[in-house]
């Protein structure tokens, strides 16, 4: 299994360093600055660039990369991303430094959002955050209800590299939908007591997103109540998560 590191950008992206030896993949290189800086650093080569999908902090860097290391660039089919050569729309596997990768569609953030999951690891963009999840630009909830559904299917040991640091802003939230939940409320003094050591949220577990995070909750008892609340007009899962998305945008 490839090591993983992270590299800070802009205000509170991470881009994900895949190392083997010598050898690298980034995922998601908004910046390219950063990312050469630990390259040449570290007397990495670089080989490839996984794209999760088409916003411009999570695929700036890659016309500069792409050009220095004339690397290969795996991203979502249907969506516009500079010097893609690797057309990915999920269901496919690919080698990523010798682990096999599969590659997950996961719409909703984005209509072609995607991931990639390797054992004990999953790369999810902004579609999962630590206790939270994306916005809604251009899928549907029903499409990113599913989405999240397929990720919480994974095993509960999986780490969960997600792209931004949000997990503080995430967890008041959390707080509001589910006041006495008791993994949340420690999940709470865990994370302040990581941030004010200045270290970074994630990743997390993916059992520790199911304990603590609404969005893959949304089948349990106090998030169904919080959802009717807030404007769900049933029970239904994709309801509920319509209800607390649209709570948490205005939040």
């Amino acid at each position: 299994m490839f090591e993983v590191s992270f590299i800070p950008a802009f205000k509170d992206n991470y881009i994900w360093l895949l190392t083997r030896g010598k050898r690298a993949f980034v995922v998601d290189p908004g910046d390219s600055a950063p990312v050469c800086q630990r390259l040449e650093t570290d007397g990495l080569t670089l080989e490839g660039i996984l794209i999760t999908h088409h916003h411009a902090d999570h695929q700036g860097g890659i016309a500069e990369l792409k050009g220095r290391w004339q690397t290969e660039v795996y991203a979502p089919a249907n969506e516009s991303i500079t010097g893609c050569t690797r057309p990915l729309s999920g269901g496919e596997r690919i080698d990523v430094l010798g682990q096999m990768v599969e590659v997950m569609a996961v719409p909703g953030h984005t209509s072609g959002h995607i991931a990639y999951y390797a054992p004990g690891a999953i790369f999810c963009g902004d579609t999962l955050f630590g206790a939270g999840c994306g916005r809604l630009f251009e899928g549907t909830p029903e499409q990113m209800s599913a989405s999240l559904d397929s990720i919480a299917a994974l095993p509960g040991e999986t780490r969960v590299y997600c792209a931004h640091e949000y997990t503080e802003m995430n967890l008041r939230f959390a707080l509001a939908v589910e006041p006495e939940n008791m993994a949340l409320q420690a999940r709470v003094a865990n994370v302040a007591a990581l941030r004010a050591a200045g270290l970074p949220s994630v990743p997390s577990l993916l059992a520790e997103e199911k304990a603590t995070n609404p969005f893959l909750r949304c089948s349990e008892a106090a998030v169904i109540e919080a959802g009717l609340q807030h404007a769900a007009v049933n029970r239904e899962k994709a309801e509920i998560f319509k209800a607390i998305r649209g709570w948490r945008n205005n939040f």
